[in-house]
C-alpha cells in the first residue's frame, strides 16, 4: 500500500490527521503530508481507508503496491 496526498486538490481541513495522526499531519504550509514510513502502512490500513473516504476534495490516494514477479 502506498498513500499519497494531492497538495494542489488538499485544503487543509485536517479530518485525515484527526482520523489517522500516525499518518497524516497537516505542514507549514497547511496542507496534509504523509508522515508515516511504508512500512507503517500495514498498521493503519482502516484508519487510512477512512481517511481517503472522508477526504473532501478527494485529494488522497491510496494505491496498491506493484509486485515485482521473479524471473
Amino acid at each position: 500500500m502506498k498513500v499519497v496526498v494531492n497538495q494542489n486538490n488538499c485544503i487543509g481541513c485536517g479530518a485525515c490527521e484527526s482520523i489517522c495522526p500516525e499518518v497524516f499531519q497537516i505542514n507549514d504550509e497547511g496542507l496534509s503530508s504523509v508522515i508515516a514510513k511504508e512500512e507503517d502502512f500495514t498498521n493503519h490500513e482502516e484508519e487510512i481507508r477512512d481517511a481517503v473516504d472522508s477526504c473532501p476534495t478527494s485529494a488522497i490516494t491510496e494505491e496498491a503496491e506493484e509486485v515485482k514477479e521473479e524471473e
